[in-house]
């Protein structure tokens, strides 16, 4: 069995040998988020999406492809904001589900709210209307028992 690092080695000439055998046409295929998708150059080259992350080699030679697809035009440029964010870890939102989840509630509490304003309004006018009859029924003497 291969020890890590002769795997890591292993997984950066697969990758070495897919990129040279790639055209620019075959990159724009597996283009995902303004750059390639991990998990095509994964199943690829016969590794997990980890070791595309995990391998500091591996990961340094996607990067330097993707900068020279860049360069051709293969691949849209980075933006300002992205590259200020790329050496910056990503913080982890723990509130983001929870936050969804309150929206929806807010709104379909929203939406019955509405609904029960209109259902009072049509009450309170026919509370009214009734009322108006009840005292005329009361003054001319026709009140039920």
């Amino acid at each position: 069995m291969a020890s890590g690092q002769q795997k890591a080695q292993q997984n950066l000439e697969a990758f070495e040998v897919w990129q040279a055998t790639q055209a620019d046409n075959d990159f724009k295929q597996i283009i995902f988020r303004g750059q390639l998708n991990r998990g095509e150059v994964a199943k690829a080259i016969g590794c997990g999406k980890s070791a595309l992350n995990q391998n500091p080699a591996l990961r340094e030679a996607l990067k330097t492809l993707e900068d020279n697809l860049r360069e051709k035009g293969v691949l849209p440029p980075v933006t300002e904001s992205a590259k200020k964010d790329d050496s910056k870890p990503k913080q982890y939102d723990n509130t983001a589900n929870r936050k969804l989840m309150d929206s929806k509630r807010v709104s379909a509490l929203e939406a019955e709210n509405i609904e029960l304003k209109a259902k009072v309004k049509e009450l309170e006018s026919k509370l009214e209307r009734f009322g108006e009859l009840n005292e005329t029924l009361s003054e001319m003497g026709f009140m039920p028992r």
